[in-house]
């Protein structure tokens, strides 16, 4: 059973008091000039808990990274990070290459372009870690679904209930019980993130919970309940490279376990006859390139 706490139960006070390292929030951007904003002023409101935030952008036209600098965030452009290992490949080389200027010994991944942010995101990811003996901490919530007809309070998360979920639950089924498997919060010690290969696009958050396991079992990963959480939804077809990334991480894996004998891995196909290939590529672990102090 995966532990499960609720973020109230760990206000900012408790976290103040018992914090003892560094803390660093990395918000891997692209397009997020609308949301941006709101999400740097509510982690500001938390003092002296948050000593470093990254904003690793992706060029966006939209002005996000001008926005996120005059609120004071460290903004990096994420191919000028680590330049040897080319143009960035997504949010999870993004999500790698931050550990490049990170500082803090705590570190706190949040997705970039959730409306209605408050602090709690940061604040309940962190609880397990300053709290506890936790060394990977994933957050969950739910996420509604709203279009012309209205919001539908559980209809989010469509590449989750239809493809992470039962591909974790008939291969990895102690993976499963992670309420959302494949939401971009999640927090860990620094030397935790060092010693994990970070899968560069969308792939990143099937490929972590798997090495997370490897890396330090499942009793001490843990979930936190940060109720709800609100995004824009991408359109259908959009979703299917996503989910094509889910599938072959786990694929791998099993071809890796040798559960799976084949070694065929074809591009995407999709309805209008369009073939998209859909590379999986992991970065090593950044302790493997990192340069001793």
């Amino acid at each position: 059973m995966i532990g499960r706490f609720h973020h109230s139960e760990f206000p900012l006070g408790r976290l103040l008091e018992r914090k003892r390292e560094a803390v660093t929030v990395v918000l891997p951007t692209r397009e997020v000039a609308d949301t941006i904003g709101p999400i740097l002023e509510q982690l500001q409101t938390l003092g002296g808990l948050v000593d470093q935030i990254l904003v690793i952008d992706a060029a966006s036209d939209d002005g996000t990274a001008e926005i996120a600098a005059r609120l004071g965030a460290e903004v990096h452009q994420e191919s000028q990070l680590l330049p040897a290992f080319g143009q960035a490949l997504g949010k999870g080389d993004a999500m790698w290459r931050a550990l490049s200027v990170a500082r803090g010994e705590l570190i706190v991944y949040l997705d970039s372009d959730t409306r209605d942010f408050s602090a709690h995101f940061a604040t309940g990811l962190l609880g397990p870690l300053i709290c506890g003996d936790a060394q990977f901490v994933k957050g969950f919530f739910r996420r509604p679904f709203t279009d012309e007809s209205g919001e539908r309070p559980f209809d989010g998360g469509r590449v989750t209930e239809l493809t992470a979920r039962p591909l974790l639950s008939a291969f990895y089924p102690e993976l499963a019980g992670f309420v959302q498997p494949l939401a971009g919060e999640v927090a860990a010690r620094r030397s935790t993130f060092d010693d994990l290969p970070f899968a560069t696009g969308y792939a990143i958050e099937t490929s972590m919970l798997l090495h997370a396991r490897d890396l330090v079992g499942i009793q001490a990963m843990v979930q936190v309940d940060l109720d709800v959480r609100r995004n824009y939804h991408q359109p259908l077809p959009q979703l299917s490279p996503m989910a094509y990334a889910v599938l072959r991480v786990i694929l791998e894996r099993l071809r890796r376990n040798g559960r799976l004998l084949d070694d065929h891995a074809p591009p995407l196909q999709m309805a209008d006859g369009r073939l998209i290939q859909v590379e999986l590529i992991e970065r090593p672990p950044y302790a493997s390139i990192r340069t001793p102090a």
